[in-house]
């Protein structure tokens, strides 16, 4: 099992949303988030005054899988976030040791 989590422009959240349900993928977690990258913020005026942005704010999914599901939910993210802008995000591939329905018991992938 793996968890993959994604940084996304909050934009293209919809468009990510759509993608994995159209490859059955049907439980995501989403978190509101901040930061930067090579992006390193920006300037804005408010007032009359600049200020800098430094953490910009993001979207972060989160996804439960098997092994043979990663390929195709990588595929299905970098095809509906991509802008080719900079700040598009990343994703990230991480082992899952252990997943547990709290209601029913079921653990690992019968529990995803």
């Amino acid at each position: 099992m793996k968890l993959v989590s994604a940084v996304i422009k909050p934009f293209k959240l919809d468009d990510v949303r759509e993608t994995l349900s159209e490859i059955g993928i049907t439980g995501i977690t989403i978190t509101e988030v901040k930061g930067f990258g090579r992006q390193k913020g920006h300037t804005e005026m408010y007032r009359g005054a600049e200020y800098v942005v430094d953490f910009l704010p993001k979207i972060k999914i989160e996804i439960a899988c098997t092994d043979e599901m990663v390929d195709s939910i990588i595929e299905a993210i970098i095809k509906a976030a991509n802008t080719g802008k900079i700040g598009d995000g990343k994703i990230f591939v991480t082992p899952l040791e252990s997943v547990i329905r709290i209601r029913t018991g079921e653990m690992d992938q019968q529990a995803l």
